[in-house]
């Protein structure tokens, strides 16, 4: 069961950092309404692993508290496989840029998301695909007007991705201190944790990242401050799960304080 759920984080997590880079391909191709049209495809990926996830950490959480083991080192590998995630999310963008841009223009003629899926599985689209695989250089951040993007903003994504990144998970681990007429009660604010950080994100994090992602599109802004941007960001989602390593413990001792 730990392994599946460890799999299942890396895979929402990979996909939550290539999330980020999509704003770069808009930006630069101009086909905004067709890039993130295929990207909601791509993101089922990610919100089908979570649907999988919670019951998952459920049963792991149901063991411990059967076998009366602290799973807290269970739920630390957990988090880690978060940041095990955005890290390869990370080394992964600049293929995944590329792909991405020839599956929009592939779309774009096509029509059709199903079909385009068919031809990318193909062997040798495959082999072609693996041939397309770019390692991320120096050379790529450099020069980037990392001043522009405001500090305000990257500390809240840290702090968000935080929450969301441990946000089942404490609710969950909070059952293990709790009576058991509360464990119920006590794995159910999981979902208000992860949607107070879901109307934090949109409400102070999205509308920013929108309007210098918008401006670089009507040219009012250089490219490489959305570039700067979406490398920022992505640091500090890294940040935000190695955060949550230290915020797991509390969270769940927060939350059990409720039901106690």
């Amino acid at each position: 069961m730990l392994f599946w759920l460890i799999g299942l984080t890396i895979v929402i997590h990979l996909v939550d950092t290539l999330a980020y880079s999509v704003r770069l391909n808009s930006v630069k191709s101009g086909k905004f309404a067709l890039s993130m049209s295929l990207f909601n495809i791509i993101v089922l990926v990610s919100r089908t692993a979570n649907m999988i996830q919670a019951p998952l950490i459920g049963g792991l959480i149901g063991i411990s508290i059967a076998k009366q083991i602290d799973p807290l080192s269970d739920i630390r590998l957990v988090i880690f496989a978060a940041t095990i995630g955005t890290f390869i999310g990370i080394l992964l963008i600049p293929t995944f840029l590329k792909l991405f841009a020839i599956a929009v223009n592939k779309l774009e003629v096509k029509g059709s998301v199903p079909s385009l899926v068919v031809e990318a599985l193909s062997m040798s689209n495959i082999k072609r695909i693996v041939k397309k695989t770019t390692k991320p250089h120096k050379r790529m951040i450099n020069s980037l007007r990392y001043k522009e993007i405001p500090k305000r903003l990257l500390i809240i994504n840290t702090v968000i991705t935080a929450i969301y990144t441990i946000g089942v998970l404490s609710a969950y681990y909070a059952a293990y201190f709790v009576d058991e007429q509360y464990y119920l009660a006590a794995a159910g604010s999981s979902g208000m944790i992860n949607g107070v950080a879901a109307i934090l994100l949109t409400l102070l994090v999205d509308p920013q990242s929108a309007i210098i992602t918008d401006q670089a599109l009507r040219n009012k802004r250089p490219y490489g401050d959305v570039k700067a941007l979406v490398i920022m960001l992505i640091g500090t989602k890294l940040l935000g799960t190695l955060i949550g390593q230290l915020l797991i413990y509390p969270a769940a001792m927060i939350i059990a304080s409720f039901y106690q």
